[in-house]
């Protein structure tokens, strides 16, 4: 079903009552100081709010000088709790939030909005937090392309199952992890993943915040020395390019026969990943 085109503005002014909705709202991955002024309008404004863990969520109210009805909204009780505060939406406005950061990033939701959508109400959001982002920003790994993975699998055969199956996908891997389990995982991606460079990012905005970078095997004897607590972003690099060991004379004199010189470069470039500017040289003196 399509989605209804939303023309009017995402909050209503100051001292207005909001719109009827759902209101996905963003909140803080650890330091408090990262909830937006936008989000705690909303908040200080709707009719509920659907959480994972009501204990987590009002300990944040309370602290924000909130109070609200707070509705359970988890993974057991996802899909039952969809249509009834789905419903719920077309006659209150409804603020949706996680534990901790973006709403629907490895948690529940995306149901929820699905079924808000098709009933025709509003849906809106106020971004914030995500941990997964700012591992990235952390970690120094390529991030113009990127695959958020959400959890690896505990179970070994599992985990390096899935490692395989992204194996070749041309991007930096994003992973939520546990303490307990980090060191499972780095032994599984220096296993099936080898000479990849590898980030941890650990307690992120919190007062012991840290990003490790480095390979697998130094990484592993790390964290079995130095046993890791807290909220972790695991991170992986993408694969290596590999050095083109075929006849790039070839392909250029190939090019050249109906391209432009720089235009033959370009081409050969991206079938080769060799340097487009070396390429032109090259092809200026087959051309000479």
């Amino acid at each position: 079903m399509p989605c209804p085109v939303q023309s009017d503005p995402p909050i209503a002014p100051r001292g207005e009552a909001l719109r009827p909705g759902l209101y996905i709202v963003a909140t803080p991955i650890g330091n408090l100081g990262d909830m937006t002024m936008r989000a705690i309008d909303t908040l200080s404004r709707c009719d509920a709010v659907a959480c994972e863990d009501t204990r987590v969520t009002g300990k944040l109210l309370k602290h924000l000088g909130i109070s609200k009805p707070l509705w359970r909204y988890d993974d057991h009780a996802e899909a039952k709790a969809s249509v009834q505060i789905a419903q719920e939406c077309g006659a209150k406005a409804i603020a949706l939030v996680s534990d901790a950061g973006t709403p629907l990033v490895s948690d529940p939701g995306y149901r929820l909005v699905r079924e808000a959508r098709e009933l025709g109400h509003y849906v809106t959001t106020t971004p914030g937090a995500c941990a997964a982002i700012a591992g990235l920003t952390l970690s120094g790994l390529p991030n113009d392309r990127f695959l958020f993975a959400g959890f690896l699998p505990p179970k070994d055969k599992a985990r390096r199952d899935m490692l395989t199956e992204l194996a070749t996908v041309p991007a930096s891997l994003i992973f939520y992890e546990s303490g307990p389990r980090l060191v499972k995982s780095l032994e599984a991606i220096d296993e099936v993943l080898p000479n990849r460079e590898i980030a941890v990012a650990r307690e992120i905005t919190k007062l012991h915040e840290e990003c490790r970078r480095g390979m697998g095997a130094g990484l592993v004897a790390w964290y079995e020395a130095n046993p890791p607590k807290g909220e972790i972003v695991l991170m992986v690099g993408p694969p290596p390019e590999e050095e083109f060991a075929g006849d790039s004379d070839a392909l250029l004199r190939e090019a050249l026969a109906t391209m432009k010189t720089s235009q033959a470069a370009a081409h050969v470039a991206k079938l080769t990943g060799l340097e487009r500017k070396d390429l032109y040289t090259r092809a200026m003196e087959l051309k000479g």
